[in-house]
């Protein structure tokens, strides 16, 4: 199972507290995630990646194991933390302002 956190904003909107575990199959990567969170959760579609494109929406970064994934390829493999379930993948509102 694969540990996803969302920012509060998405989170309300999903209707759920904390974290969400998803099925995953084949490879692990931000697509398979995003394609498996967007099934179990339709009212997602759209807020994380565009609608036609599937590029990530802006203010919306990806994390995992530390590290900041927002510029991968979608069709990267996660990091194996991710992929076993010992780190979450994070989806994080990114801060604007000055």
């Amino acid at each position: 199972m694969i540990r996803v956190v969302l920012p509060h904003h998405l989170r309300k909107l999903a209707r759920v507290d904390g974290e969400l575990t998803l099925q995953v199959e084949g490879p692990v990567t931000q697509r398979a995630v995003l394609d498996a969170l967007e099934a179990c959760y339709p009212m997602l579609r759209g807020t994380i990646r565009g609608h036609l494109d599937q590029q990530r929406r802006p203010f919306l970064r990806f994390f995992a194991c530390e590290q900041d994934l927002s510029h991968e390829p979608p069709e990267a493999v996660l990091p194996a933390a991710v992929a076993n379930g010992a780190e979450p993948f994070l989806i994080v509102g990114a801060m604007a302002g000055g």
